[in-house]
């Protein structure tokens, strides 16, 4: 059985669902707001997980291959404490995103959690190993915990990639919108300040009629591909009052601003493509900004 194969077993596991339904609300008791912002990533814009676990895998990979060599195991120990102390808000970090996903992410998901737990674990049992002097017991430790973390990356590659999990879904539309003024509907067919569904040819887009002033938005949720006609709008945080409005996805609680597309909260990280739109004689005109 391949690799790929095993993969998408592992995404159809229905027997994974209990154990995700038991370990979802433990991570969702971190509330949102800018410590969850934070741990998606939304400050840089792209998911924060895959940075933090460079740390742990590059200290740990480091360390196994300074055992191959004498005179190296006061910074092969050094290298795996790091590694355990930087192994933790990488985790939070992905889980804060794993939760926050569908089924197929989150069975996979649950298995990707085990092999990096498994492999913390032999890289903490390796540290004690070599505190108490036992230095070849604490080195073969090592390799296994590396073989479990590699077992581990390569099912989360897979969610990062195959599935998408932290890619943007949003941003392909960018490059098939138009560059010149397309015309999308008479302005009085959008109920004021109600998201309303429309399209370029294939391309879905959300639009937005607040009095005299359209938005027009990607219809497509940056995060994991929600539709945001369907959401609901709001004012910005802290500005009320001030004209600025947002749309939050129904999927997963996404909300970006009408004006320019900006995550105002995740756990989307990217930012929503909007168009360049116009009312002129009573018509709706759409193009690339």
């Amino acid at each position: 059985m391949g690799i790929v194969t095993t993969m998408h077993r592992i995404e159809a596991a229905e027997e994974l669902d209990p154990l995700v339904g038991r370990l979802k609300p433990i991570v969702d008791r971190i509330p949102p707001g800018r410590l969850r912002d934070l741990l998606h990533g939304v400050p840089m814009g792209h998911p924060a997980h895959p940075i933090l676990v460079q740390v742990p895998i590059g200290a740990w990979a480091s360390a196994v291959v300074l055992d191959l060599f004498p005179g190296t195991e006061r910074a092969a120990r050094l290298l795996v404490g790091v590694g355990l102390a930087a192994a933790l808000p990488a985790a939070v970090a992905g889980a804060v995103d794993w939760s926050q996903q569908h089924e197929r992410h989150q069975r996979t998901g649950v298995v990707h959690a085990a092999a990096n737990g498994a492999g913390a674990a032999l890289f903490a049992a390796s540290a004690l190993a070599r505190a108490s002097g036992r230095t070849g017991l604490g080195k073969a430790l090592a390799v296994f915990g590396m073989g479990a973390v590699g077992a581990g990356g390569m099912l989360g590659g897979h969610i990062a990639y195959h599935l998408a999990g932290g890619a943007t879904h949003a941003d392909h539309v960018v490059d098939r919108l138009p560059e010149d003024w397309q015309e999308i509907g008479q302005a009085a067919d959008f109920a004021e300040d109600t998201p309303v569904h429309a399209r370029i040819g294939d391309i879905g887009l959300v639009v937005v009629r607040s009095g005299e002033r359209v938005h027009v938005l990607a219809d497509t949720c940056a995060h994991l591909g929600g539709p945001l006609s369907e959401g609901e709008l709001s004012a910005a945080e802290g500005e009320a009052g001030t004209g600025s409005a947002c749309i939050t996805c129904p999927w997963h609680g996404s909300t970006f601003r009408l004006t320019d597309g900006a995550v105002v909260s995740g756990p989307a990280t990217a930012a929503q493509p909007v168009l360049e739109s116009e009312v002129r004689e009573g018509v709706v005109r759409v193009r690339r900004s």
